[in-house]
This record gives structure tokens, sequence and C-alpha cells, in this order.
């Protein structure tokens, strides 16, 4: 525990232990540090594209019309972006969206 930590404690940020692509690559299951167990499909994944292309860098304000992104969708590729994020190559192509791990929680918790 650093000194800073001791002063203003930081919440650990989670952090994914397993990630599963299904067979026919429509869904992705992550495990967590913490047990928990989250998925989402590939077109959910594409909607919610963090990257420039898909968000207005200046207002934040989502570009990317969800209704767009076909039903099918599946991510061809899948790659860790160091130890904090991961990054998609999905079927349409769009490649350039970095998904940090709490961007990943955060999509891939259930709604309820």
């Amino acid at each position: 525990m650093s000194f800073w930590d001791r002063i203003k404690p930081a919440p650990k940020p989670v952090k994914a232990t397993d990630v599963q692509l299904a067979p026919d690559s429509m869904r992705l299951t992550l495990t967590w540090d913490d047990g928990v167990h989250t998925s989402a499909s590939a077109q959910v994944l594409r909607q919610q594209c963090p990257c420039a292309a898909c968000v207005d860098e200046w207002t934040h304000q989502r570009t990317l019309d969800p209704n767009r992104v076909p039903a099918d969708t599946r991510v061809q590729a899948l790659q860790p972006v160091g130890n904090y994020a991961l990054t998609f190559t999905f079927s349409d192509g769009h490649s350039t969206g970095i998904y940090p791990w709490q961007l990943l929680r955060d999509i891939t918790q259930p709604q309820g």
C-alpha cells in the first residue's frame, strides 16, 4: 500500500481474468477478478464503441446510430491493449475502439 493510498484510498480498478469469445463470434463472456461473470453480444459491443469515429471528441455525444449496427455483427478478432483494455475487429470492418476494463464491465453488466 502506498503512502497516498493510506491518506486517500482509491478503489481497486476492475480487471478481467478470463475472456471467452463464443464459437459463433457473436458473444463475449468475461470473468472478473472479483469472480463475477458478465457477457454482451458483439452487436452491443459495436454499438458502444468509444472511438472518435463513434463518439464526438468534444461533446461526447454518440455519432454512431446504434440502430444501424446489424444484429448479426460478429467479433472477427480481439486483442489486449496493455493490461488495461481490449480492442476488437468487428464484421463490419470497424477496429479503432479501445475498450478499457471498466467500460467493458459497464457494458457487459446485467441491466436490471
